[in-house]
Formats: C-alpha cells, sequence, structure tokens
C-alpha cells in the first residue's frame, strides 16, 4: 500500500474550504479517503459583489484564515496541495494584490480559475461512480455565492457549459439582474429543454445541506417537488428558526432560501424533474488533478 498525502484549498464567494485526503494505492486500485477538512466563512461576495474589491476587513480575516490553512496542512504533513479561487477573486479589482500578499506572507500559490475549469475540475471526481445514474443525459448545475456553471453532458461528454451572474451571495444582496435570469433561462431552454434521458446534478453548498437533511443515499437523487417543498418550508422559517430548529449553521442559515431557488429554476427551465447529489467540489477535484498530473506515474509503476 502506497499513501500520498495531498491538500486541496478552494476559495469560493461565501467560503473558503481546505482539504486533505489520503490516496491510497494497493493492488492497482487508488482510493480516495479524507483525512481532514476545514471551512471557514469569510464570504468574500458579500464586498466584491456590491463593492467592486474585498474590503480591509474582510481582507485581513482571508489572510488570516490562510495562515491558519498554511498552518494546517503543514501539521497533516501534506506532500503537495493547489490553492485556487473563483467567482468573487476572478472580479475584485484588488483580487491580483491579495493573491500577491498571500503567496508573500504564507507561502501559498492562488490561482484564479475560470468558471470553465471549475467545472472540468468537479467532473475529476467520478461523479458518475458516485451516483449510479442511468440517465444517458445530464444538466450539471454548480450554484456558487457569485456564479452558477452550468454544462450539459450528453453520453458523458460535456457538449456545452455556460457561466452566469447569479449565486446566493449576489442574490442575499439583491444584486442579480432581471437580464441574467432570462439569459439563463434562454440559454437552457435552448440547450438542455430538449435533450430526453436526462437528470439534473447538484453541487454547492447549498444543495448538499439539502440532500443531507433529506436522509438520502448518495444513489437516491431529489425529485423537483421535494425541492420546491422544501425550499417553500425554509423560506417559511426565520433565519435563527432554521439554526435553532433546523440545525443549520449561521452562514448557511441566511443564504440557503436565496440558493436554492437557482436550482429550481434550473431544473424547471431544462426539463429536470429530480436532480442527484454527489456532494463533491472544486476541492475533490484538485486532488484528483494533482494526483494524476504529478504523482500517478511515479507511485502506480
Amino acid at each position: 500500500m502506497i499513501v500520498t498525502k495531498l491538500g486541496a484549498i478552494d476559495i469560493g464567494s461565501n467560503s473558503v474550504r481546505c482539504l486533505v485526503t489520503n490516496v491510497v494505492y494497493k493492488d492497482g486500485y487508488t482510493y480516495y479517503r479524507k483525512a481532514g477538512m476545514v471551512r471557514l466563512p469569510i464570504r468574500l461576495g458579500q464586498d466584491v459583489f456590491e463593492h467592486g474589491k474585498i474590503k480591509s476587513e474582510t481582507r485581513k480575516r482571508f489572510i488570516e484564515g490562510m495562515h491558519a490553512y498554511s498552518h494546517y496542512l503543514k501539521v497533516h504533513g501534506v506532500k503537495d496541495f493547489r490553492a485556487v479561487a473563483t467567482s468573487a477573486m476572478r472580479e475584485a479589482s484588488n483580487g491580483d494584490k491579495i493573491v500577491a500578499q498571500v503567496a508573500k506572507e504564507t507561502g501559498i500559490a492562488i490561482e484564479i480559475i475560470t468558471g470553465k475549469e471549475e467545472a472540468r475540475l468537479v467532473f475529476n471526481s467520478k461523479i458518475y461512480d458516485i451516483i449510479k445514474a442511468t440517465e444517458k443525459n445530464y444538466i450539471y448545475i454548480d450554484v456558487g455565492g457569485g456564479s452558477t456553471e452550468i454544462s450539459i453532458i450528453q453520453n458523458r461528454k460535456v457538449e456545452a457549459s455556460k457561466s452566469f451572474r447569479v449565486g446566493g451571495v449576489r442574490l442575499l444582496n439583491n444584486l442579480v439582474q432581471q437580464e441574467e435570469w432570462t439569459r439563463m433561462e434562454h440559454w437552457l431552454q435552448k440547450n438542455a429543454a430538449p435533450i430526453t434521458d436526462k437528470a439534473a446534478i447538484g453541487a454547492g453548498g447549498n444543495i448538499n445541506k439539502l440532500h443531507k437533511l433529506s436522509m438520502r443515499s448518495l444513489q437516491t437523487p431529489l425529485e423537483y417537488s421535494y425541492v420546491s417543498e422544501q425550499q417553500e418550508f425554509l423560506n417559511s422559517l426565520s433565519a435563527e428558526e432554521r439554526v435553532t430548529e433546523v440545525g443549520l449553521n449561521f452562514d448557511r442559515a441566511d443564504i440557503i432560501v436565496h440558493a436554492l431557488p437557482i436550482y429550481q429554476k434550473a431544473m424547471l427551465w431544462s426539463g429536470c424533474d429530480h436532480i442527484y447529489v454527489p456532494k463533491i467540489g472544486v476541492s475533490d477535484g484538485l486532488v484528483r488533478d494533482l494526483y494524476h498530473r504529478d504523482y500517478k506515474a511515479q507511485v502506480e509503476l
């Protein structure tokens, strides 16, 4: 048995995640076993989508978080890691300066990636093996704090992808234009609705949380009606009640009722009546990508 410990940092618009994974190679098979995960609710998008930049207080909190992750990775003894930033850092006018500061102070080199690269990384996480679905075609819906990435997958090949400036943090702050909803609707009706034998695949912390609350297996999808009912129920509660009665974290309790409607609309406009939730993300894909790129050939001789 050969174990390669790798790390990944996913800097999103709502939260910043750090994943540590043991990649285990034994008897011709490779296994990915989570060794640790930390999530910090920094909400870079709260500043960026309203003011165009990351403000000083948020910047300080983010830098402190990256110092903490630097220590966290060292304590775990990772062999290597990658760090990437998505929508908020892409749009922040001071994003490049903050990336340079993090590199100087912590040694963590942050890559600012596109929505297309973000989707590719998630697809590296063996989605189909996890959900064990039988449909031939899928509408992949990844809702983040600042953007929603949608891909059309036919016969396990990505045929079209589009990024929309619609996200949970943007909606929470009333920063989504009606024109962007219209653009999403028209694109899905044109590219997704005509496809048959299809299902949706959902990615993102809010749909993950909803699936966890449903207590279903990863192979059991959520029906459109179920998503709608739960959205209506959660919306009927105050943010405080979602914490005390449903058990949501404080930083999830306010945003989930803004994020779930994005999945609802995408499912409706694409004609999907159920959605699989594999509960994987960019950090999982980063680990797999890093292993395959730099370590697989050395380990799996």
